[in-house]
């Protein structure tokens, strides 16, 4: 099954996208900022990444840009999942290079389509 990385601030918020990944049957990895998600990709290959916008020590937005610099994460999809909905927001998340992008709070069954979905 894929490998998939969840970084988000939020501890609960983590679990919760974990929780409803690993009932699925992905191998999950948590990252809590932007920056320990980069050091985590360095030494784990990962099939998708889902991650917040709004985190200390590096936002979601830039952790986006600073993965797609690396040429094993040039083709991962990338999720941003935060409660920003305003479009020159999702502008910005896509000029980075994410994939998609779903809002908080999320419904357990859309995000896991969406996996589904992004991962092919």
């Amino acid at each position: 099954m894929a490998k998939i990385l969840a970084v988000d601030d939020s501890a609960s918020m983590r679990g919760m996208v974990a929780f409803t990944l690993r009932s699925a049957g992905y191998d999950v990895s948590e990252a809590e900022n932007g920056q320990m998600a980069l050091d985590t990709a360095a030494s784990s290959k990962f099939d998708l990444v889902l991650a917040d916008v709004n985190m200390p020590v590096m936002d979601g937005i830039s952790m986006v840009r600073e993965l797609r610099t690396r040429a094993e994460y040039k083709g991962v999809p990338i999720l941003m999942l935060t409660t920003e909905s305003n479009t020159d927001k999702k502008m910005e998340g896509k000029a980075a290079g994410a994939t998609g992008w779903l809002v908080k709070p999320f419904d357990p069954e859309q995000l896991l389509a969406t996996v589904k979905r992004v991962l092919g």
